[in-house]
């Protein structure tokens, strides 16, 4: 799964790359290194308003059901989300998740002891997106509304499952041309899963 992301660009890069607008340009979070466990509001872009990039969704969909904000999922699985409780009813509810970069681990040995980090990059784009569910949820107790967002996983391809052996998953990473696909609630998310759905990698061991 992925659960840690790079995100270093500034406001006027992004709103060239993807022709739209920063909602709330001071709150735009940039930073070398993004930790999904602690929900950090990374931008993202919904099909609802493609043209503004939105500063105020967490990384931790919470689910309309959930009784409190401690269930969050930092992922879904892009093969079996239609079936999942948590994200069958928002298939539709489509976001690109803006990153210039994304970590993972290979493991050196089966209990994972001894790691070696990788930095991913897409090999087209210098910033690029994932492809995500988005959610509004309202807390029953206090009528808060806490905007949310998950990362889309599918089977990791050749590069991929070298680096993520242990559990051989990877994001689903978009190339520029099919971001609007993605965002169209009319396309099946299942075109999107690997093998039916590959853009080239690039990684960099860092450790």
């Amino acid at each position: 799964m992925c659960n840690y992301t790079e995100q270093l660009s500034i406001d006027i890069e992004l709103e060239e790359r993807f022709d739209a607008k920063i909602d709330e340009k001071e709150s735009l979070l940039t930073s070398p290194y993004l930790n999904g466990f602690a929900n950090p509001n990374i931008p993202i872009i919904t099909e609802k308003e493609p043209k503004i990039i939105h500063t105020d969704y967490s990384w931790g969909l919470i689910p309309f059901w959930a009784k409190n904000d401690d269930f969050k999922s930092l992922n879904a699985v892009i093969e079996t989300a239609h079936e999942k409780p948590s994200f069958r009813s928002i298939t539709q509810n489509r976001c690109l998740i803006i990153a210039t970069g994304f970590f993972e681990w290979h493991w050196n040995d089966e209990k994972g002891r001894s790691k070696d980090k990788y930095k991913i990059q897409s090999d087209q784009d210098e910033i690029f997106s994932f492809a995500g569910f988005h959610n509004h949820w309202v807390n029953p107790d206090t009528g808060e509304i806490k905007n949310t967002f998950t990362m889309c996983t599918t089977v990791a391809n050749e590069l991929m499952e070298y680096i993520h052996n242990h559990k051989k998953r990877m994001p689903v990473v978009l190339s520029k041309e099919d971001e609007s696909k993605w965002l169209d609630p009319s396309t099946k998310i299942i075109d999107f899963a690997f093998p039916a759905y590959d853009i080239k990698l690039k990684a960099k061991k860092i450790s």
